[in-house]
């Protein structure tokens, strides 16, 4: 189903004077409503994230923005926040760990209030796990933490806003995360995986994407997969696959999520007329 709303899905360290950002504080100027509400539910430190993002607004000079504090499942019940983001003229969801917000606005008025934002025609950005957590699948782990250890790979519910089957990695080329996503693909083939850069954002309405920003996003489609060894994998192979899609969306590029290509190449796609067939 596509959904009114748009969606600016941003792949992390934005700053506060780039065009992924900006994307976004373009659309919020546009909208009407209240201020913009920003949620930082998925960091550590949800308050000094929103300190942390109340400047880079200001920097940016996008109007006024709230952030009310959402820590605990009590705080996503309080409807009065739930109320401020439904007269918002835009919602911003920052980074840090998107289960841990996923987890906090399931389910609540908060979380419903998200929602109906965005169906109703809103504007939502999310960067690094503010962007993972806006898909209807969420993807996290398979990479060594801090200490040293491989965390296990993590497939589960997202928020469920934007739809086509596809998860989002973010800081993609940075932290060199195609193999995780080609891991990922492997073991859900009917899924597409979006890698985003950082600085850069993929501004999403109906069924197509908008690239912006500093980088490309990077999209891997595992349907054409004809051999893979997933299922092996944990027992010490290296993954192996055959046949798998993948390719990059550069700035100013547009990709259809739905057919899953650039819009650049459908458009070179001429569909034969009705009228032009012959009859004996």
């Amino acid at each position: 189903m596509i959904r009114a709303g748009t969606l600016v899905l941003i792949g992390g360290a934005c700053t506060a004077t780039g065009d992924a950002l900006g994307a976004f504080v373009k659309l919020a100027a546009a909208a009407d409503g209240g201020p913009i509400v920003g949620i930082t539910s998925a960091s550590q430190d949800a308050r000094g994230s929103a300190k942390h993002w109340q400047m880079d607004f200001e920097t940016a000079k996008a109007g006024d923005a709230v952030f009310p504090i959402i820590e605990t499942r009590e705080d996503a019940l309080n409807r009065s926040t739930a109320k401020m983001i439904a007269r918002s003229r835009g919602i911003f969801l920052g980074g840090g760990n998107q289960i841990k917000l996923i987890t906090l606005l399931s389910g609540t008025p908060v979380g419903d209030a998200l929602w109906d934002h965005y169906v109703s025609g809103g504007v939502v950005c999310g960067t690094s796990a503010g962007a993972a957590a806006l898909t209807e699948l969420t993807l996290a782990g398979n990479e060594i933490d801090e200490e040293g250890n491989l965390v296990e790979q993590y497939i589960g519910p997202g928020l469920g806003l934007l739809a086509f089957k596809t998860i989002i990695d973010t800081h993609f080329s940075q932290r060199r995360r195609l193999y995780r996503l080609f891991v990922a693909i492997a073991d859900y083939p009917d899924i597409m995986g979006l890698g985003i850069d950082e600085d850069t954002a993929m501004v999403v309405r109906g069924e197509t994407g908008k690239v912006v920003g500093k980088g490309g996003v990077t999209f891997v489609d595992g349907r054409t997969v004809q051999f893979d060894n997933s299922d092996e994998v944990t027992k010490g192979r290296q993954l192996t696959l055959s046949a798998l899609r993948v390719g990059m969306v550069g700035t100013g590029y547009t990709f259809n999520l739905r057919l899953r290509e650039l819009e650049a190449v459908l458009e070179k796609v001429v569909m034969p007329s009705p009228l032009s067939s012959t009859g004996g």
